[in-house]
């Protein structure tokens, strides 16, 4: 495989990485990684369609390359800003943007307030939790979701990166945590995923602080107004043995104006890589309809 080319912007003076695969011709996508993943983690969806789209993929900040903010408060608002200042700076717009899970949800408020830099839409399980979580969530009192992020945070400040003596050790962590993996997606996701320390050991590159969410952000109809704004066609996909509800029958898509849902089988949270040949025939049809 013919990697691609890394670049560095900058947003809200945050040194920010991404790479380019080239073709600049040709018309502008963009891909968005979830949460404590990273931009390599597109690689295979990237060689696949980077003769007919000029791709770029960013590490989102406090993952991969990028830099790690100061403080540690991670909030989406900050990550659709970075989003929006990516596209601003390489002038990829309008564009075709795909994402998954947080990346998912960043594209989606993104299409929502920009409608019109956004010529197609592709979100893996980018809606956030189901209605009910969400719902039991806004039940508990503002008081006590501020005391667990207050307690989240603290935690997570004396809170040692996990150091494995290999990186064979570190690819046996990522091929455990999603059987569906091959060996070689396992390794790949592996060496571009983490960094050897000092000592010899190596540690994953994202910043521990984005586990913790924040306990305040867009109220859940205010991002269903923004899913209204979505003027382009939109595809969701979900993997049918992940967390995610179908949004079609819990309604979430029926917020949007031009809007496909799609299951794939045999398939967890992480669709593309569960299932990449079936995730891009159903990808190149959207694309090309």
């Amino acid at each position: 495989m013919q990697g691609p080319t890394s670049h560095t912007y900058f947003s809200q003076r945050l040194r920010l990485h991404y790479v380019n695969w080239g073709n600049e011709d040709a018309p502008p996508m963009l891909l968005v990684h979830g949460g404590r993943d990273h931009c390599r983690n597109w690689d295979w969806v990237a060689e696949a369609l980077r003769h007919d789209y000029h791709i770029i993929a960013p590490d989102l900040r406090g993952h991969g390359d990028s830099q790690w903010m100061v403080g540690g408060s991670y909030n989406q608002v900050d990550y659709v800003y970075d989003i929006a200042q990516l596209l601003f700076q390489t002038r990829m717009t309008p564009v075709t943007i795909i994402g998954h899970s947080l990346g998912g949800s960043i594209s989606l408020t993104y299409a929502g307030l920009y409608p019109e830099t956004v010529t197609r839409l592709v979100s893996i399980e980018g809606m956030g939790p189901p209605p009910q979580m969400i719902k039991d969530l806004i039940d508990i009192p503002i008081e006590r979701r501020l005391q667990q992020w207050v307690d989240d945070n603290r935690k997570t400040s004396g809170r040692i990166p996990r150091r494995y003596s290999s990186l064979e050790d570190a690819y046996e962590r990522m091929q455990n945590e999603n059987p569906h993996l091959t060996e070689e997606q396992a390794r790949h996701l592996t060496i571009h995923g983490s960094n050897q320390n000092e000592d010899g050991t190596y540690s994953w590159k994202f910043d521990n602080y984005v586990r913790n969410f924040s306990p305040v952000g867009l109220p859940v109809e205010s991002q269903y107004e923004l899913y209204k704004r979505i003027s382009c066609p939109t595809l969701l996909v979900r993997g049918t043995e992940s967390w995610a509800t179908d949004p079609k029958e819990d309604g979430r898509a029926d917020h949007f104006q031009n809007v496909q849902v799609a299951s794939i089988g045999n398939a967890g949270h992480w669709v593309h890589h569960d299932q990449l040949d079936e995730f891009l025939i159903l990808v190149r049809n959207f694309l090309a309809d």
